[in-house]
């Protein structure tokens, strides 16, 4: 029987866990939906956090990150309609300010409480409006609040992302859930995305943070919908322990089904970025296998991920093994091309460097459903790597004309 099971809840799935949303009206042209939202611990719990590599960093990210050296963490406060990033040291100020009301309202330490914002980059951030919600907001917290808090941090997505797990461990059962936010400027490490994750799991601030950065690795950081890569990618993970089980320790058998219980929700919420990226009709796998190395593989699986022209390719059901072939031999990596066979959803398209003899109407319709894999198998070792990815239509320029 299987050990980890879906439930119900998303980021509150987990026991001691609150969330809640507000409208603070913080994008003028944001008429009336909910702008600001609380996901906070009933209990002191540790906290472990990943970021973005992007040398240009938000202010939030940058806040949070110092506030992760704190021992023990209450809340996240999330907004959308502004990234308050570029901002300079005002919005250092704003983050700060924000992180220091928050914790006023729940009675914790400003060090306690980590901030993450998504929206325009080099805006202000309406500070002063978005502290004067910040006690409604936490009189609306609720055990029932995930989905009102996920739907809270979306900008151009189009639907809320939330998932959670329940696991039957030997020392006893716990969840873990989150939620997401992510549809453009999705490209590794990371994506222009925010995540919540909660867990009522008993475990140290290290161990946590080595199972995060694990899943991310495995997960987020598979993911690509534009090759843009964002200033504000922030993913949180919070444990505070209220399922009163048994510490969970590295090496044993409730540390594998915490790993896998975590991989299993961020590879979910990873997939719903993906699938609801903008401007795109196709979720492709892109799976890059026989390569010399983990690394040869990865550059070659997102180089093809990111191709434009292979993107317009899938776009118009068109197999054009081609272009696919090309990124391959741009992207740095020594490769065969003599040895190089390409599969779409398991039907060959190449082999050995060469068009195989599948009928072209075959392969059109591997390419045509709005799900399908892409295998390339290099045969020059053993190593392999999968990305997540999308083909990108003409809806994805006319949303990203303005903004």
């Amino acid at each position: 029987m299987r050990k980890i099971k879906t439930t119900k809840g998303g980021v509150t799935a987990a026991k001691g866990f609150l969330a809640g949303a507000v409208f603070a009206g913080i994008k003028a042209s944001n008429k009336g939906r909910e702008d600001m939202a609380l996901v906070a611990s009933e209990v002191p719990a540790v906290a472990a956090g990943v970021f973005t590599t992007n040398r240009v960093k938000a202010a939030p990210v940058r806040v949070s990150k110092a506030h992760l050296k704190a021992k023990l963490a209450r809340g996240v406060l999330l907004n959308s309609g502004n990234a308050n990033a570029c901002t300079g040291p005002c919005g250092i100020a704003a983050a700060k300010a924000l992180a220091a009301g928050t914790a006023e309202v729940l009675g914790c330490a400003t060090s306690q409480i980590l901030v993450c914002s998504t929206g325009r980059i080099g805006v202000a951030l309406p500070a002063e409006k978005m502290e004067d919600k910040l006690p409604d907001l936490a009189a609306r917290l609720s055990a029932k609040g995930g989905l009102e808090a996920a739907k809270a941090i979306m900008t151009s997505d189009s639907f809320a992302k939330e998932y959670a797990v329940e696991v039957r461990a030997p020392g006893g059962t716990f969840r873990v859930g989150g939620m997401a936010k992510g549809a453009g400027m999705i490209n590794p490490n990371m994506a222009t995305m925010l995540c919540v994750v909660t867990t009522d799991a008993k475990i140290s601030k290290g161990t946590l943070q080595n199972a995060l950065h694990h899943a991310a690795e495995r997960t987020f950081n598979r993911i690509t919908v534009d090759g843009d890569m964002s200033t504000n990618d922030t993913v949180l993970a919070m444990a505070n322990g209220a399922a009163g089980g048994a510490s969970i320790k590295s090496g044993t058998t409730d540390h594998s089904l915490f790993l896998e219980a975590l991989n299993e929700v961020c590879l979910n919420l990873a997939h719903m970025i993906v699938r609801d990226g903008e401007g795109v009709s196709k979720f492709v796998t892109v799976q890059v296998r026989g390569a010399s190395s983990l690394q040869a593989a990865r550059k070659v699986a997102e180089a093809i991920a990111n191709s434009t022209l292979v993107k317009c390719a899938w776009a118009g059901n068109d197999p054009n093994w081609g272009r696919i072939l090309d990124a391959a031999g741009y992207c740095g990596v020594r490769i065969r091309e003599e040895l190089v066979d390409i599969y779409y959803d398991g039907v060959i398209a190449v082999r050995g460097g060469t068009a195989a003899p599948t009928p072209k109407e075959k392969l059109v319709a591997a390419v045509t459903p709005d799900k399908f894999g892409v295998t390339v198998d290099l045969h020059q070792g053993k190593a392999f790597y999968t990305v997540y990815t999308t083909d990108l239509t003409e809806k994805y320029v006319e949303l990203n004309l303005s903004e």
